[in-house]
């Protein structure tokens, strides 16, 4: 009988679809090249400034911003003992989130934060002056909420004191909050010295 030569293999190019094979053993395999996505749409030039017109001034805004002028006020209840941890966990929190240092004042109503004790402990005026630099979180004591300046966020810590001192130092560090008012303390006892719910 005689012997016919086996078929030959059919050969399938490379660019066709269907499932994946693997190679025999005598073919090495390539290596797929990562397909391109789509690419990102070029983004917009920003608006260029618009010039004054002769005899027109820039014109204002008639109505205010309200978040301009009116900081944000959070509550975190906690009781006395418990308002100045509340406190620390709040700045914590703002420096996780991206807040700069120098943004935050602390003030408490009761015992001073550990931090005011050892930098009063070199002099008010070095306290003072870290006050003045700016560069790092302050803490005070409410009653000295007059002579600390502004900053975008005070957090207030109702960890006891008289209660007199604490009603008239609160509307005065909301006063000085540029963005955001935290007030650390008993729910009943803020909402006593404020006159009305937070």
């Amino acid at each position: 009988m005689p012997l016919t030569p086996a078929p030959e293999e059919p050969q399938i190019h490379e660019s066709a679809q269907g499932p994946r094979v693997t190679p025999a053993a005598s073919r090495t395999a390539q290596t797929p090249r990562p397909v391109p996505g789509p690419r990102p749409a070029p983004r917009p030039a920003p608006p260029a400034p618009r010039k004054p017109q002769a005899g027109r001034g820039p014109v204002a805004s008639t109505t205010p911003s309200v978040s301009a002028s009116v900081p944000q006020v959070q509550l975190i209840p906690a009781s006395a003992e418990g308002a100045l941890d509340a406190a620390e966990e709040a700045v914590d929190l703002l420096l996780d989130t991206g807040r700069a240092p120098g943004d935050i004042l602390v003030l408490t109503t009761g015992d001073p934060h550990p931090w005011a004790a050892h930098e009063l402990s070199f002099g008010e005026a070095a306290y003072w002056a870290l006050h003045d630099a700016g560069d790092d979180v302050f803490y005070a004591d409410a009653a000295h909420v007059q002579r600390a300046s502004g900053r975008p966020v005070v957090v207030f810590a109702v960890n006891g004191g008289p209660v007199d001192a604490a009603a008239a130092a609160l509307p005065v560090a909301l006063a000085r909050a540029g963005a955001i008012l935290i007030v650390c303390g008993e729910p009943q006892r803020i909402n006593s010295v404020l006159g009305a719910g937070v």
